[in-house]
């Protein structure tokens, strides 16, 4: 395809290429001959790259951290397909800032390798143990970690658990990966390395500890131990709004004049709040904005209930209403009357402030940037995963209403929403293909609560013993009927008008 600048064939992104992009795309200033590894990252999708990587490489382009280099690494048989993507480009990717009015090209560098991804993890052991990676992070989203969104227990019975406890140096999880690759570590001498979530949950890596190590009691308790003792796990709050990629991004790029077959898009705000607990070492990341604390429990607290809550409010109901993008829901007088209201009287209330922020103003922020056209953040990606999502973004915040004493109706309502949602059907009576891990379960309970709404808050795995509050569960049920006999905007008005 032409770059629409000039006219010629837009050239593939690689090392060498670089000097022949044009003129206004920004590049590495640092020489790739000069780095050396010190992260694996396990999961390296878009926000990946837009997010920890590019911060890595805006140190680099500062000529430091240039033995922080990123090794990146997968489990899953996708993560062939994106290895094959960024080998044949030099593990360059081109970000592309989408601001409200103008646009922002960059090329980062600072991925060095991605290992071969294999049933076994053979691969990924061996590159785990060796003593220069010295930080593992994973960004596999926030239903990866094996632990029951209800009671927040290891789950000790999955079949990819009981697999990795069965075959310990042959793991399917990247945790029974890491964990072969601290043992050869302790047995070496080499040391332990920090853990690092990058995934949107709370005290994520208080979660990714709970995980690793339950696993590791399973195969080798003086393991665990060890590791318990010896590695860190800081929590963090991440936070950059970056779509999926498809044929609208690749033609984007394209027409910017750059050739890359695994472009990232992404808004003009970034994040990163991080505990300061790295066992060997750490890039000076908040040189070029990231913020380092001792508590990160109030950030992650605003962002986690009002942005990733937020999502969840506006892409079930934009689902229902046959609204394609987040966008085009904040465009909707009844999405965003719902979600003005739902988050002013029953989120924000339970939040505190950080520096610098309140929750008012932080709420504010976020619907500036569910607003930007540019944006082009799908409502069925922001809907992915409700059994995981809502239990972590929605769910707390119900839990903390009902302990307040305070109204959680509107809450109540967006749970409706969810399972009506669940059903599979939207109101113009278009098919919501499967959008859950879980998705036949739930779609199956979702169609029963049409009769009985009482069969969904039944699913303790998510909602725990939240059916056994009358007041919760009189208003979803009443809300769950009511979407159902005169539709979800209908629902809306009365909730607005009470």
């Amino acid at each position: 395809m032409e770059d629409q600048m000039t006219g010629r064939p837009a050239p593939k992104l690689t090392l060498e290429a670089l000097p022949t992009l044009p003129v206004d795309v920004l590049r590495p200033g640092y020489d790739r001959a000069d780095m050396q590894a010190g992260i694996l990252h396990i999961g390296l999708g878009n926000f990946h790259r837009a997010h920890q990587a590019w911060y890595l490489h805006r140190l680099m382009q500062q000529g430091q951290a240039l033995d922080w280099g990123i090794v990146g690494a997968g489990v899953r048989p996708g993560d062939a397909v994106q290895r094959e993507k960024l080998q044949r480009q030099d593990y360059l990717t081109t970000l592309i800032e989408l601001a409200p009015e103008t646009t922002t090209v960059e090329i980062t560098g600072s991925m060095l390798d991605f290992i071969e991804v294999q049933d076994h993890n053979a691969a990924l052991i061996d590159r785990m143990a060796q003593p220069d990676i010295r930080i593992v992070a994973l960004t596999v989203t926030e239903g990866g970690y094996y632990v029951d969104p209800a009671t927040k227990d290891f789950d000790a019975t999955h079949p990819d658990i009981t697999h990795d406890i069965a075959n310990p140096t042959q793991p399917r999880t990247a945790f029974g990966a890491m964990i072969a690759a601290l043992g050869r570590r302790r047995a070496d001498g080499t040391g332990p390395f920090t853990c690092m979530c990058c995934d949107n949950l709370q005290g994520n890596g208080a979660i990714l500890r709970k995980t690793v190590v339950s696993l590791a009691r399973l195969t080798d308790p003086d393991l665990a131990a060890w590791i318990d003792a010896q590695c860190t796990f800081p929590n963090s709050m991440v936070d950059c709004i970056v779509p999926a990629t498809g044929p609208t991004e690749l033609a984007l790029v394209q027409a910017l004049g750059v050739d890359d077959a695994a472009p990232v898009t992404h808004e003009n705000f970034r994040q990163w709040v991080i505990e300061d607990d790295f066992c060997a070492g750490r890039p000076d990341w908040d040189r070029v904005g990231a913020t380092f604390t001792t508590d990160v429990h109030d950030f992650e607290a605003m962002k986690i209930r009002v942005l990733n809550g937020g999502h969840q409010i506006i892409a079930n109901a934009g689902e229902l209403l046959s609204i394609d993008t987040i966008a085009g829901c904040m465009e909707n007088d009844t999405i965003r009357q719902l979600f003005d209201r739902v988050t002013s009287h029953e989120i924000l209330p339970h939040l505190t402030p950080v520096p610098g922020m309140s929750p008012a103003g932080y709420f504010d922020l976020i619907k500036t940037r569910f607003s930007n056209p540019r944006i082009v953040d799908t409502t069925r990606r922001v809907a992915f995963d409700g059994t995981a999502r809502h239990p972590g973004f929605i769910i707390p915040s119900i839990r903390d209403g009902i302990a307040a004493g305070t109204s959680v109706r509107g809450l109540a309502l967006v749970e409706a929403a969810w399972a009506r949602m669940c059903a599979g059907t939207r109101e113009d009576g278009g098919v919501i293909a499967a959008n859950d891990p879980f998705w036949d379960d739930v779609q199956a309970t979702a169609l029963a609560a049409r009769s009985d709404p009482a069969h969904w808050l039944a699913q303790r795995q998510y909602y725990g013993d939240l059916s056994d509050n009358v007041a919760f569960a009189q208003a979803f049920a009443s809300w769950l009927n009511l979407i159902w006999s005169d539709g979800f905007e209908n629902a809306v008005a009365a909730y607005l008008s009470a």
